[in-house]
């Protein structure tokens, strides 16, 4: 049996109940293919589900996005052959912090060109998770205002370029720190939000992109033009906050989406939108990268570099 390394947990805790083990070669079926994994992302959800937040099965791969180069195909993949580099957001069926895993059709798009497979790895579930909530649950068109909490992490410095690229006026919660870096995204408003109310100083908001719920969730209603839309990623919107202010509350969880990856691609490899990658760690070195992301103020995104 031809048997590959994956980051696995058998209990739920803390770093320490991560183990890289040695499990069978997936193989794919029809329109899937196996990819090589040569990187793959870190995001919250990994430790949540480490944590026994989500209910999971053990054992468990971590990891919901990769970047790499198709190994093996199905039957049906007919439009893929052994070498072609995608990056894919994966169901939660199966984990991308290993060696190599099965992709779906409907889950993967060509990598972008301009981006290193390390790169590649920190967009698919940050990007589709800010696409769907800025486009499919926030209806945001050019010529509106925005307001992205968080817009210096993984998935909001994503928001704000996809907002700027869409022609919104984008304002943004960071830290002081980081004005400068979500200002060269495109943010047209930096709000340091240890220091400022945004309720202040950002009004006539047409959406609101809440990446922090909690107390800033609530604030956030004061924002919002009458007829806007205030989308969480992390929990649901008061639904009476949402009648009292003539506005309408979304919540969402992401999905994988191949069509919106392909755009994503197009709008890298035309150089509008450049994901950025703060630190890459071995994949042997999990529980650190792990460990940064749930600790640690982290600027973008986190990677597992998995094959040279």
């Amino acid at each position: 049996m031809i048997t590959m390394k994956a980051v696995r947990i058998h209990d739920f805790g803390g770093p320490e109940v991560l183990s890289l083990d040695a499990v069978p070669l997936p193989q794919p079926h029809d329109d899937e293919v196996t990819l090589k994994v040569y990187a793959a992302s870190v995001n919250p959800v990994d430790y949540k589900v480490r944590e026994g937040s989500s209910g999971a099965d053990l054992p468990v791969t971590l990891g919901r996005d990769v970047s790499g180069v198709v190994e093996l195909c199905g039957t049906r993949a007919h439009t893929l052959k052994k070498g072609d580099p995608l990056y894919a957001m994966l169901g939660n069926d199966r984990g991308g912090n290993a060696e190599y895993v099965v992709v779906k059709a409907t889950e993967a798009a060509a990598k972008p060109q301009r981006l290193s497979h390390a790169e590649a790895a920190a967009v698919p579930l940050a990007g589709l998770t800010a696409w769907q909530g800025l486009f499919d649950h926030g209806g945001l068109k050019s010529g509106q205002r925005v307001l992205i909490h968080g817009g210096a992490g993984g998935v909001g410095h994503l928001a704000v370029q996809f907002a700027k690229t869409a022609g919104a006026f984008v304002a943004t919660t960071v830290s002081a720190q980081d004005f400068n870096f979500v200002r060269a995204l495109g943010a047209d408003q930096a709000v340091d939000y240890k220091n400022q109310r945004f309720e202040e100083v950002v009004e006539d908001v047409d959406l609101v992109f809440d990446l922090v719920a909690g107390e800033t969730q609530d604030r956030s209603w004061d924002v919002l033009k009458p007829g806007g839309t205030l989308v969480s990623t992390l929990s649901e919107p008061s639904a009476e906050k949402a009648r009292q202010h003539r506005a309408r509350g979304v919540s969402y969880l992401t999905k994988p989406n191949a069509a919106q990856l392909a755009e994503i691609s197009r709008l890298i490899d035309a150089g509008k939108v450049r994901p950025f990658v703060q630190a890459i760690y071995p994949l042997e070195e999990v529980a650190k990268a792990e460990e940064q992301l749930e600790k640690q103020h982290t600027r973008g995104k986190i990677v597992l570099q998995v094959a040279a």
